[in-house]
C-alpha cells in the first residue's frame, strides 16, 4: 500500500518547510550512524578457531589467504618431509596442506561476510517516473528507506554474530577431525608397512621348509603328505604377503590423500616400526565432565540453539509488519510548481499476523533444546566408551609386549638349542619360526590398536570423529551464497 502526502502548492516557498532532499538526507545520516560500527575484523575470526583447534591438536592452524602464505606454507612442508614421518609432524604437514581445510575455513569469510551484510541496512531505492499528455508532463521522483530493517538492526547483528561464532567451531572441528584423522591414517600405514615385512619373513620360512620337504622326499625320508602340507602352507603364506603388501599401499595412499601430497607415496619417508608404548597409560580423571566443557559438538549445539533464540527473537519483533518502506517523493507537472510529500509503502497483515513465522521459529528452537540434550547426553556415552576400549587395549598390547613376546623368544632360544644338540629337526626349527612371527605380527596389531584407541578417545573429548572419512567438502557454494542488498 502506498500513501502519498503531498504538501499545498503555492506561488512561493514556504518559510519553515522542510524539503524532500533534507528529509533523504536525515534518513541517509541515520542509515550511516546505524552502519558505521559494522566492519570486517583483521584475522577474520581465524583467531579464534586456531585457539580451539590447538586445544586439542597441540597444532596450528594455518589460514592462507594470499600466494605469499602459500608459499610459505609449502615451504615449512617441505622441510617436514625431508624428515622420517612422525604423528606430530602428519598432523602439521596436513594442516598446512590439506586444500580441503582451506576449503571449509573459506566458510569462515563466507560467514563474516554475512555479519557484515546482517549490521548494514538496506541500499535505499529510487523510483521515477513520467506522464506526459495533453501538453503536459508530470514528473514523479521518490526515495524510499527500509524503516523496519533500521529498527531491527540491532537485533539482525546479533543473529549475524551467532552464526559468525557457529562457523568458527565448526572451522575449528574441522581441523580436529582432519588431525584426527591424520593420526589413525598414520598408525594405519605405519603398521601395514610392519606387518607386511613380517609376513614377508613368514613368506621366507616357508619357502625354505617347502624346499627342505622336497628334498627330503627325493631322499625318501619324508613322505608326500607332509609334503603337501608344507605346500600348502607356503601357498597361504604367498596369499598373505599379497594381501599385506596391498594393505600397506592403501594405507599409505590415504595417508597421502590426507597430506595433500601432490608427489605420491615416493614423498613420504615412514618409520620401520610404531612409536612404543608409553611407560603409564593415560589417566583421564574426570573426562565426562571434560567432555561437556570442551567438546566441540556440544559447543556447536549451543551455539546454534542461542542463534535459533536469537532468530526467535528476531521474529517476534517483526511479527505484524513485514515489509515497512519510507520515504521523500516530489512532484512536478509543466507549468506547475513542484509538490514536495513523503511516501510510505506497507504490507498490511490481513491474511497473515506473523503467526507462522513465530510458530516456525519455536518449533525449529525447541528442536534446537531437545538436539543440544542428545548431543550432551552422547557425549558423555562416547567418552565412557571410547575410554574403555582405550584401557582395553593398552592392557592387550601390554600383556603381548611385556608377557607373550619374552615367553616366544624363550620358546626360539630352547628349540634352536634342542637343534644344535641333534634333539629338533629342521621342520620343527622352521615351525617354531613362524609361531615366532605369528606373535610379534600379533603384538604390532595389539600396539596398533593402542594408538587407535588413543586416538579415537582424544577425538571422543574433542567431540569430532576420527578416522570416519570426515567430508571436507565447502558447506555451500558461492551460488548458494545469499545475495547482497
Amino acid at each position: 500500500m502506498r500513501t502519498f502526502f503531498p504538501h499545498r502548492a503555492r506561488p512561493g516557498p514556504r518559510p519553515h518547510a522542510r524539503p524532500a532532499t533534507h528529509t533523504c538526507t536525515t534518513l541517509a545520516v541515520a542509515t550511516l550512524l546505524l552502519a558505521g560500527c559494522t566492519t570486517f575484523s583483521p584475522d577474520g575470526g581465524f583467531d579464534t578457531v586456531d585457539r580451539l583447534s590447538r586445544e586439542h591438536t597441540g597444532q596450528a592452524a594455518v589460514l592462507q589467504r594470499s600466494e605469499a602464505e602459500t608459499g610459505a606454507a609449502q615451504a615449512r612442508v617441505t622441510s617436514l618431509l625431508a624428515q622420517p614421518l612422525s604423528a606430530d609432524s602428519a598432523v602439521a604437514i596436513a594442516l598446512l596442506n590439506n586444500r580441503g581445510l582451506q576449503a571449509r575455513y573459506a566458510e569462515l569469510g563466507i560467514a563474516e561476510a554475512d555479519l557484515v551484510r546482517a549490521g548494514r541496512p538496506a541500499n535505499p531505492s529510487i523510483s521515477l517516473g513520467r506522464l506526459q499528455g495533453a501538453g503536459t508532463v508530470e514528473i514523479d521522483r521518490a526515495v524510499l528507506f527500509d524503516v523496519l530493517g533500521l529498527l531491527s538492526l540491532p537485533l539482525a547483528r546479533q543473529a549475524g554474530q551467532q552464526r559468525f561464532a557457529q562457523a568458527q567451531l565448526e572451522a575449528a572441528s574441522a581441523t580436529v577431525a582432519l588431525a584426527m584423522e591424520v593420526r589413525v591414517a598414520f598408525f594405519d600405514a605405519v603398521a601395514a608397512q610392519q606387518l607386511a615385512g613380517y609376513f614377508g619373513q613368514a613368506q621366507d620360512a616357508a619357502d625354505a621348509a617347502a624346499e627342505l620337504a622336497g628334498r627330503m622326499v627325493q631322499a625318501g625320508n619324508f613322505s608326500p603328505l607332509e609334503q603337501l602340507r608344507e605346500q600348502s602352507f607356503q601357498a597361504e603364506a604367498m596369499a598373505q604377503l599379497g594381501r599385506a603388501r596391498q594393505q600397506a599401499l592403501a594405507t599409505r595412499e590415504r595417508l597421502v590423500r590426507l597430506l595433500a601430497l601432490a608427489g605420491g607415496p615416493a614423498s613420504l619417508s615412514l618409520p620401520d616400526r610404531l612409536p612404543a608404548l608409553p611407560a603409564t597409560p593415560l589417566d583421564l580423571p574426570g573426562a565426562e565432565q571434560a567432555a561437556m566443557d570442551r567438546r566441540l559438538d556440544v559447543r556447536l549445539a549451543r551455539q546454534a540453539t542461542a542463534a535459533t533464540a536469537q532468530a526467535l527473537g528476531l521474529s517476534r519483533a517483526t511479527r505484524f509488519i513485514n515489509v515497512l518502506h519510507a520515504g521523500a517523493q516530489t512532484q512536478s507537472s509543466t507549468g506547475e510548481p513542484r509538490r514536495n510529500g513523503v511516501q510510505v509503502e506497507l504490507e498490511l497483515p490481513l491474511f497473515d499476523f506473523g503467526s507462522t513465522r513465530v510458530a516456525q521459529a519455536e518449533a525449529v528452537y525447541m528442536q534446537a533444546v531437545h538436539h543440544t540434550a542428545q548431543v550432551a547426553i552422547d557425549a558423555r556415552s562416547e567418552v565412557r566408551e571410547a575410554h574403555a576400549a582405550y584401557r582395553s587395549a593398552e592392557a592387550l598390547a601390554r600383556h603381548q609386549q611385556e608377557a607373550v613376546l619374552p615367553l616366544r623368544r624363550r620358546i626360539a632360544d630352547e628349540t634352536l638349542l634342542r637343534y644344535n644338540g641333534m634333539l629338533a629337526s629342521a621342520f620343527e626349527l622352521l615351525a617354531d619360526a613362524r609361531a615366532q612371527i605369528g606373535a610379534v605380527t600379533t603384538a604390532v596389531e595389539a600396539l596398533h590398536g593402542h594408538w587407535v584407541a588413543e586416538t579415537r578417545l582424544q577425538a571422543a573429548l574433542a567431540g569430532v570423529p576420527a578416522g570416519a572419512g570426515l567430508a571436507l567438502a565447502p558447506r555451500r557454494s558461492a551460488a548458494g551464497a545469499p545475495a547482497a542488498h
